[in-house]
C-alpha cells in the first residue's frame, strides 16, 4: 500500500521544522516507517541549489524566474529520487515545505503569475501530490520575534528570504491562506501562535484521521 505524503507549510517562524520533527517522532513511536525530507534540498543536487537560494552562493542577484526554476529543479530531484520511492514502498513521508512554498513565496510574494507557478510545480512534482498539508499560520510580527530569538541563541545569520521586507512576508502569509481556501480538502490551517505542545496535539489529530 502506498504511504501518505504529509507536508508542512507556513511563514517564517511558524515552527514548521520543530513540528515536523515532533510528528516524525510520534509516527515512529507508533510503529510507522517514516521518511523526513526538507525543501529546498534532500539530495546532493538539491543541497547545492539550497546554498544558492538561501545563502547567495552564486554571488549575484537572482531574478524571480531563475528563483522559481531553481526551486522546481530541486523539487523534481527530491520527488524522483527520494519521495516517490519512499511512498511506493509504503513509507509515510513528512516534508518540511513543498510546492506550496514556491507558490506562496514566489507567486504571491514576488508577484510571479500564480497560475504559471502552479503549472511549473505540477511539472516538477509528477504525481507526488500531498495527501495532507499542515499550514502553520502565525502573524508575521510574532514569527519574526521568534526568528530574532533563534538567531541570537544560535549566533546564526539571516538567510536571503528572511532578510526580505516585512511587506513581502505579509504577502506570503496572505498567499498561504488563499491556497488553503482554494484546496480545503488538502489543507488544514493550524494556529501556530499557541504553545508548541497544543499545536502538536492538533497536528496529531489531523494526521491520525488521515492514517485511519
Amino acid at each position: 500500500m502506498r504511504g501518505k505524503f504529509i507536508t508542512f507549510e507556513g511563514p517564517e517562524g511558524s515552527g514548521k521544522t520543530t513540528q515536523a520533527r515532533r510528528l516524525l517522532a510520534r509516527l515512529e513511536k507508533d510503529g510507522y516507517s517514516v521518511l523526513y525530507a526538507r525543501e529546498p534540498g534532500g539530495t546532493p543536487t538539491g543541497e547545492a541549489i539550497r546554498e544558492i537560494l538561501q545563502y547567495d552562493k552564486a554571488g549575484e542577484p537572482i531574478c524571480r524566474e531563475t528563483e522559481v526554476l531553481l526551486f522546481a529543479a530541486s523539487r523534481a530531484q527530491l520527488v524522483r529520487h527520494v519521495i516517490l520511492p519512499a511512498l511506493e514502498s509504503g513509507r509515510q513521508v513528512v516534508c518540511d515545505r513543498f510546492a506550496d512554498s514556491t507558490t506562496a513565496y514566489q507567486g504571491f510574494g514576488r508577484n510571479f503569475p500564480v497560475e504559471q507557478m502552479l503549472a511549473i510545480n505540477e511539472f516538477a512534482i509528477n504525481d507526488a501530490n500531498p495527501d495532507l498539508t499542515l499550514l502553520l499560520d502565525v502573524e508575521v510580527s510574532l514569527g519574526f520575534e521568534r526568528l530574532t530569538r533563534r538567531h541570537a541563541a544560535t549566533a546564526s545569520t539571516w538567510d536571503r528570504i528572511e532578510r526580505e521586507e516585512r511587506a513581502f512576508h505579509e504577502q506570503v502569509r496572505r498567499g498561504y491562506l488563499e491556497l488553503a481556501r482554494r484546496w480545503p480538502e488538502r489543507f488544514r490551517v493550524v494556529d501556530a501562535g499557541r504553545d508548541m505542545d497544543v499545536v502538536e496535539q492538533e497536528i496529531w489529530g489531523h494526521v491520525r484521521r488521515l492514517l485511519g
